[in-house]
Formats: structure tokens, C-alpha cells, sequence
């Protein structure tokens, strides 16, 4: 398997630090307000790289944060009157149901930054005691980047170039920085703002400092994979490796993987420009699925444009995978022979092709557009080779090698038929004369059936009663 490392900027074979385990951590959004289509594209990517290293057998320690203390969750909270624990909370709850609606799986860990305040004291009182940070006057820490020698090796950026513009980074408190590019690790409370005991002063932690803090926590001082959108390469992952690899002396992360923009038919998204989207706005005109086709639709690393157009497509190569399962499933419930005939057994070979084809594409840097190739090819092998005329054994081989590689991009492609009022009924009525035929095995088969389904009888004097679960 070979994975694209932005620090080596090649593909390099993925060697875990530990046989058959795998340690991931992937920066998770500032939870101000429902998350937008951009904050999906990571999390569904690597969502997908996490399923597939679950699929080669790895056991992985998945974790992504949630930034809950932040100068926008704190303008939030200002403008409603509320505690900023208000606003996190609500929509970290958000943020969750909309991940769920996508079949993103939980991480193994979702660590919030303001339970884990003790750690990044910790850590910023050990890159003092060692040179790398240092307090001012009035309880702001900095870290101290020219004492990092490698600082830079992530972006590719240099020091001496980055200070010639530094005139664009003047930020307040810049007197009381050593050098313009030091950057905060802890920072005084403002009026009205949550803030934390500290040795410097009452306040809170800088942002960098929070995911070296939860990465060391929950996946120790070395991990595998670090990934995040491109836009954190500078200077937040730049800076998690200044503080981490500072405090620990030894490497942070062996591979860094981002995934590169999304647009809004062919500009960048913004609040100002009027195409800022938030995933529930994309949910009410799409199923979850057909926007998690459209962002495996091309390779993580290449700039992704959203448009109706795409979506279109998207949708449409959705609804063919799904459309072909149904049919497989439609012909396994007819009476057939149960074995492989001799034309089958020849035709399995192609079938396994697929497979191999997928697994290919995804091991050379997770080509997810190339492994939703694959999948069409095996959905029209089984247009073009599967008939009433199959065995049982055949449709199910062919059912199965589509839904497992689509499971694998964490697409749900068999999808249960909701039934309607008319069919709730009909079977209802078929059940009352069940009992009084006191067939009650099949009676209680029927309520079985519609508990499945969602649906809860009620016997009552008036006769039965069904409602929603």
C-alpha cells in the first residue's frame, strides 16, 4: 500500500509503526455552527481510508476532535446570550447526526479541547522547561520557532522567507514576541470570555497546541497518519510538529496526508459570495449517500467542484449500483438451482477481477474514484450475466462482491423499501385472519416483519392500531 506524504512529497509503502495496527488522527471542525460541504470532504475521505485499512485487517485507533473553545463559538455565544459550552454542545450534537446521515462511523475517540486543558498546560510548561516557549509580560505563552530547526519541513516554507512577509502577519502582542513568527500556545482571557487557571494567567490554550495535546493522549507521541483539509498544512500542522516533536525529540507523525479543496461551481465557498452551503442544505434536495459518491468521485488530492451538474451524476451512478442490487435480490427470491453451473463457475474468474482491481487502485494512494470504477464494472457484469436463469449460489456472489466493495467507500447500496400505508394494511388484514385461522406462527412472523420495518401494532377494543417507531 503506498501512500502520497506531504512531508516527502512522494508516495511512500505504508510501514505502520506496529505490525497490524494503525494510529490516525485527523483534525475535526470548530463546532460555531452546522457543519458546510467543505468540512465533509476530510471527514468522508478519510472516513474511507479508515473502512478500507479495517477491511486489510489493520485494527485502528481512529480519532478526530472537536474544537469547542474558539473565537467564533465565543462571538456565537456573545450574540445569544448563552455560555459557549451552549453552542459547542449543540453543535457538536449537530455535527454528529449529519456524520451519522453520511455513514461516517464514530471515531474511536472524539476528544473535546476544553476537557483536555490539564494536558496542554502540561505539554506548553515542558516546551518552556526545554527552550521552545517562553511567557510574556502579561501571561501570553509563545512558541519560540527559530528554536525548531526543522520548522517549515511540512510546507516547504523557509524562516527567513516567511519573516521578509511578516509585515502580513502583525498580530496584537506583537511587541512582546522574540520574533514576529513565534506563534501563541497560551493566551490571557478577554472580558466575557470562558477562560482556565494556568502558572502565566487566566485564559486559554492557543489552537495548535490543542491537537498535539489529544493526538499524544489518546495515540502517543508517534502515529502513523495525520490528515486534515490542505488548508491546515500551514500553519497549524506545521506547528502541531514544532510543539510535539519539540516536547517529545523524536518524529510525530510518519505520513501526512490532506485532501485538496472543494469549490462551488468553479469559486471558492464563502458567506460573502452567496454559495456557502451547510450539508443539511445539500440533504434537503439529496440522499446522504449521492453527496458521499460525489466527494469519492475524485481523488482526494485533486481540487473537487461542486455543481447541480455533478451532483446529477453523482446521483445517477448512485442509483445505478443501488437499482442493480435490488434487481439481484428481486431474482433470489424466486425458486432457482442452488449451485454454480459449469458456465458460472468459468465466469466467477471475471467476477474476482473486480475485486482485485479495487483493491489495486485503493493501494496506490486511495484512488476512490478509480474503486467506484470498479464497482460499475461489476454492476454491469451482473446486468449482462445475470438472468432468471441463475443459480442462487451465482446471484449472491455477484450481489455480494458489489455491496462489500461499496460498503468498503462506506456507500449503503441495498437499501430496505419503506412501506406504505396501503402495504402496512394489507398486512395487517392478513394477519387478523391469520388469527382466526390460528395460524399464530404466521401472525406473529407479520408483527416480526413490521417491527423490522419500523412499524408497532397496538391491539386494541377498537381493533389494531399501528404507529411509527
Amino acid at each position: 500500500m503506498q501512500i502520497y506524504n506531504t512531508m516527502s512529497k512522494k508516495k511512500e509503502d505504508f510501514v505502520p509503526i506496529e505490525e497490524g495496527k494503525v494510529r490516525m488522527y485527523v483534525c475535526g471542525p470548530t463546532v460555531y455552527n452546522l457543519i458546510h460541504i467543505g468540512n465533509a470532504r476530510p471527514m468522508i475521505f478519510f472516513d474511507t481510508v479508515r473502512r478500507y485499512m479495517l477491511y486489510k485487517g489493520f485494527e485502528v485507533n481512529y480519532v478526530s476532535n472537536f474544537t469547542d473553545v474558539d473565537d467564533k463559538i465565543i462571538k456565537r455565544a456573545i450574540e445569544e446570550g448563552v455560555d459557549s459550552n451552549v453552542i459547542s454542545e449543540r453543535y457538536i450534537a449537530e455535527c454528529k447526526k449529519d456524520m451519522a446521515s453520511m455513514n461516517i462511523m464514530p471515531a474511536t475517540t472524539h476528544p473535546l479541547a476544553t476537557q483536555e486543558i490539564d494536558g496542554m498546560i502540561d505539554m506548553i510548561k515542558t516546551l518552556i522547561e526545554k527552550g521552545y516557549a517562553y511567557p510574556a509580560a502579561d501571561g501570553t505563552v509563545y512558541y519560540r520557532t527559530r528554536k525548531f530547526a526543522e520548522y517549515g519541513k511540512l510546507s516547504h516554507k523557509n524562516l527567513d522567507d516567511l519573516r521578509s512577509g511578516e509585515r502580513a502577519l502583525k498580530v496584537s502582542g506583537e511587541d512582546q514576541k522574540e520574533d514576529p513568527l513565534d506563534f501563541v500556545l497560551w493566551k490571557p482571557k478577554k472580558e466575557g470570555e470562558p477562560f482556565w487557571e494556568s502558572p502565566w494567567c487566566q485564559g486559554r490554550p492557543g489552537w495548535h497546541i490543542e491537537c498535539s495535546v489529544m493526538s499524544k493522549k489518546y495515540l502517543g507521541e508517534e502515529i502513523d497518519i495525520h490528515g486534515g483539509g490542505e488548508d491546515l498544512v500551514f500553519p497549524h500542522h506545521e506547528n502541531e510538529i514544532a510543539q510535539s516533536e519539540g516536547c517529545s525529540g523524536h518524529e510525530f507523525s510518519r505520513y501526512w496526508m490532506h485532501n485538496a479543496f472543494l469549490n462551488i461551481n468553479n469559486h471558492k465557498m464563502s458567506k460573502s459570495a452567496g454559495n456557502f452551503f451547510t450539508v443539511r442544505d445539500i440533504l434537503e434536495k439529496y440522499d446522504a449517500m449521492v453527496l458521499r459518491m460525489f466527494m469519492l468521485s475524485a481523488h482526494y488530492r485533486s481540487p473537487l467542484n461542486f455543481s447541480d451538474e455533478l451532483m446529477e451524476s453523482a446521483k445517477a451512478g448512485y442509483e445505478r449500483i443501488v437499482n442493480s442490487v435490488s434487481n439481484l435480490n428481486f431474482l433470489l427470491e424466486g425458486e432457482r438451482a442452488a449451485d454454480l453451473t459449469e458456465a458460472e463457475k468459468a465466469l466467477m474468474t471475471e467476477l474476482e477481477g473486480f475485486r482485485r482491481k479495487f483493491e489495486s487502485v485503493m493501494e496506490d494512494d486511495f484512488n476512490t474514484a478509480d474503486a467506484i470504477t470498479a464497482v460499475f464494472d461489476a454492476v454491469k457484469f451482473a446486468n449482462t450475466n445475470v438472468s432468471g436463469a441463475s443459480s442462487a449460489a451465482f446471484i449472491e456472489a455477484v450481489k455480494k462482491e458489489i455491496v462489500e466493495l461499496s460498503d468498503i467507500l462506506g456507500l449503503i447500496v441495498e437499501v430496505k423499501q419503506e412501506l406504505g400505508d396501503a402495504d402496512i394494511e394489507k398486512l395487517i388484514a392478513e394477519r387478523q385472519q391469520a388469527r382466526k385461522d390460528k395460524n399464530f406462527a404466521r401472525a406473529d412472523e407479520i408483527r416480526n416483519e413490521l417491527l423490522e420495518k419500523g412499524i408497532i401494532l397496538e391491539d386494541t377494543r377498537e381493533g389494531v392500531k399501528w404507529k411509527k417507531a
